[in-house]
């Protein structure tokens, strides 16, 4: 029996790099459906009106997205990290008529990435974040003397030029993203675990947390802390670790770590899937 399609929710409008994601991950398998911010693909999930939701995590130039960090660590979040997918961004200059630009937008990361570029080429223009490269080519579509910076695919469908493509980057753009569901779910290609915790307020209590990883030869790729709001000075932490707890090693060494922990909570052991490329 052919199993239902998944509805997907995205930081939308159509034509981000997440909906590209989405598209390269799920390609016609799903209904996929935007959203307007990281908060509505959580709430979308959460209330079951889509069974996945794809958020980004992180930027390699733009750094942590901490929208979806908050999200992911308040305890009152019930969604489990089902994937880890990827996407190389190439990133494109969108617009109507290039010798007209007087203001170009974007999210806040292809702005930061591209800021050199952007100094060089368009030194009077006016530079204006907005919630999602999508949101910034809908913006630009209404303007005779506004561009975008984004993906180059969305251009056809707001009826824009590609104006530069790619543009010139002296570092690798490489965003990063959850697939969020319900239900924990660990799959034979299951490689990396993330999870939230609180530490008590002593000294050494994070380097009581993280021996544990050490001695068991566990590989500890990502860890941030976010302040827990209405508690001035404690800290909730997001880690990420190599495996899963079918592995010997990381059961044990998770085991060691809860106990000096003041709690812990696993959000999640996935699979990460390959980059895919713009």
């Amino acid at each position: 029996m052919k199993s239902l399609m998944p509805t997907v929710s995205f930081l939308g409008p159509e034509g981000t790099f997440a909906h590209l994601t989405a598209q390269r991950r799920f390609g016609d398998d799903a209904k996929l459906v935007p959203a307007g911010s990281i908060a509505e693909v959580f709430e979308s999930v959460t209330r079951n009106r889509t069974s996945l939701g794809i958020v980004p995590i992180e930027n390699s130039s733009g750094g942590t997205i901490y929208e979806t960090v908050d999200r992911l660590v308040d305890s009152r979040n019930q969604l489990i990290v089902q994937e880890a997918l990827s996407i190389n961004v190439r990133l494109a200059l969108l617009g109507k008529d290039k010798n007209k630009i007087r203001v170009i937008y974007s999210h806040f990361a292809p702005l930061h990435h591209c800021e050199t570029w952007l100094q060089r080429k368009f030194p009077n223009a006016e530079l204006i974040k907005q919630v999602s490269t999508g949101a910034a080519i809908q913006k630009a579509a209404k303007s005779p003397d506004a561009a975008a910076i984004g993906n180059r695919e969305a251009a056809k469908r707001y009826g824009l030029k590609v104006l530069e493509f790619p543009i010139e980057q002296d570092i690798k753009n490489v965003t990063q993203f959850f697939v969020l569901g319900l239900q924990h779910s660990i799959s034979e290609d299951s490689s990396k675990t993330t999870i939230v915790f609180t530490l008590p307020d002593h000294p050494g209590s994070l380097y009581d947390f993280l021996t544990p990883l050490k001695d068991e030869n566990v590989n500890l790729t990502r860890i941030l802390s976010r302040p827990i709001i209405g508690a001035p000075e404690t800290y909730v932490f997001l880690a990420d670790i190599n495996g899963t707890q079918r592995q010997a090693n990381v059961k044990a060494a998770l085991a060691k770590a809860a106990k000096v922990t003041s709690s812990i909570k696993n959000i999640g052991s996935y699979p990460v899937r390959k980059t895919y490329d713009s």
